[in-house]
Order: C-alpha cells, then structure tokens, then sequence
C-alpha cells in the first residue's frame, strides 16, 4: 500500500527496519550537511553568480559521494570519543 503522510509521520509497518537505523541515520545526515556545507563553499567561492544552483548542486553530489562512507565510518568512532569525554552527573 501507499504511504501517506500520516504513516511517515505516525510510524508505519511500511517503514525501514530498525536493523538499519544507522545507516538511515547517516544517508539523511550526509545528505543534509553537504548540501549545507558545499552550499556555503561555492557561494563563498563564487557569490550569488548565474548558475550558482548548477555549481551547487554538481559540488553537493560531489561532496555526498564522500560524505556518506565517511559518516558511517567517522560516527562509530565519534560516539566513543564522546562516551570517554561525558560523565553521567547523577551518579
């Protein structure tokens, strides 16, 4: 059946499964921080140009291509490194 906006929203029996939460975690992660980060580095670059949106968009899939592995290997090893550095104040 169709999804509609009430299932991916309300939850779904329609959705992806738990098992891949972390990868989901870092294909919408990637996605959302080169497109921001390739954004600001080619209008830093060029300005607001005719054609900005092409140069954008050709330097956000180049980013991503590199951004997406990077996430799944780099989040692991951040999620330790933060573990080490936090303390649970209640106890």
């Amino acid at each position: 059946a169709p999804l509609n906006k009430q299932d991916i929203f309300h939850g779904s029996t329609n959705m992806i499964p738990t098992k891949y939460t972390q990868l989901t975690f870092g294909f919408f992660l990637s996605i959302f921080m080169s497109c921001v980060v390739s954004g600001v580095s080619v209008l830093n670059t060029t300005g607001l140009i005719d054609g900005f949106l092409n140069l954008w968009m050709t330097a956000w899939f180049k980013s991503w291509i590199v951004a997406f592995p990077t996430v799944l290997v780099v989040a692991p090893l951040t999620r330790r490194l933060v573990s080490k550095l936090v303390v649970d104040a209640t106890k």
